[in-house]
């Protein structure tokens, strides 16, 4: 379950091979960031893009149901390997168009391989013993991929660093609660802090099944306050000197932060059905967003 740029559910169509380009993972991704990223300058559009996909692609070897374990666990060791030993023992289409991007962008390759674990944890871990464990996880998964695209969209700040974390923070809560139901019923993962659940009266065997309950509204209420915690300590802490170059950012916090909204009016009803906003409401907010990148706002 990979943020993978800010998107962690957004997954490519099955049957998409490794060796199709960056921009074809992108556009049968039809992921919320792919959009974004329209309002990018062209260079950035493409590095993004093929970050975009370097990120897909080992979410999806993670979750492949139909390959075993060990031979995903070494798949994606070559491709931890190859990102911090220039392409060594891999060859793929998609790592020669990520190997030049840390230098170009100045961010340690080291970051690419902070991703690689994240995903991978995935396989040993689905359960998160508190909500510290769990925002270690998504640390990984989530927030150093923000950093990692705060340099490709060109921010100079270092408090857009911490604009990247808090995002990337309150991006993965987000997904994480839309996505309760879905993990349940289709990974046996439950990413919800297990003494959280137990404060609320809510077992593993509720989630598993899909019981709503006042102890599940109770929870999932504490997951939404943390967080929107979150998308208010980013909005405090992006420099006014990077707002145009965070724009895609900053539209992928309004796309998330209005889900978090309905999550809350529609009552939590995770295990009903998986909260989206409309087309017509995400091609607004990418108006509004590339207007604003245009003037300067």
């Amino acid at each position: 379950m990979n943020a993978a740029p800010e998107d962690s559910r957004a997954k490519a169509e099955p049957g998409v091979p490794h060796s199709a380009s960056s921009a074809q993972i992108a556009k049968k991704s039809k992921s919320n960031l792919a959009i974004a990223l329209a309002c990018l300058p062209a260079e950035r559009r493409r590095d993004m893009i093929s970050f975009y996909a370097f990120c897909r692609i080992v979410d999806d070897i993670a979750d492949d149901t139909e390959v075993p374990v060990d031979q995903k666990r070494e798949q994606l060791a070559r491709w931890r390997f190859a990102v911090l030993h220039d392409g060594e023992g891999l060859s793929d289409c998609i790592l020669s168009e990520i190997l030049p991007l840390p230098a170009k962008y100045q961010f340690s390759p080291q970051l690419l391989a902070e991703i690689i674990d994240g995903v991978a944890s995935d396989q040993d871990k689905v359960r998160y013993a508190t909500i510290d464990e769990l925002l270690a996880y998504c640390y990984k998964v989530a927030c150093v991929v923000g950093i990692v695209s705060a340099r490709i969209f060109g921010a100079q700040d270092a408090r857009s660093d911490e604009y990247a974390v808090a995002l990337g923070y309150a991006l993965q809560l987000t997904n994480i609660m839309r996505d309760v139901g879905e993990d349940a019923r289709e990974s046996g993962r439950i990413y919800l802090p297990q003494d959280e659940m137990r404060k609320h009266g809510v077992s593993e065997e509720d989630v598993l099944a899909g019981r709503f309950s006042p102890g599940f509204l109770n929870l999932m209420e504490e997951q939404y306050a943390r967080a929107k915690r979150y998308y208010q300590e980013a909005a405090e802490v992006l420099p006014a000197s990077d707002r145009r170059s965070m724009v895609a950012a900053r539209m992928m916090g309004q796309i998330y932060r209005e889900i978090l909204e309905k999550l809350r009016l529609g009552g939590y009803r995770v295990f009903e059905r998986r909260e989206r906003l409309s087309s017509v409401r995400k091609a607004m907010i990418l108006g509004t967003y590339w207007v604003r990148g245009l003037l300067g706002r």
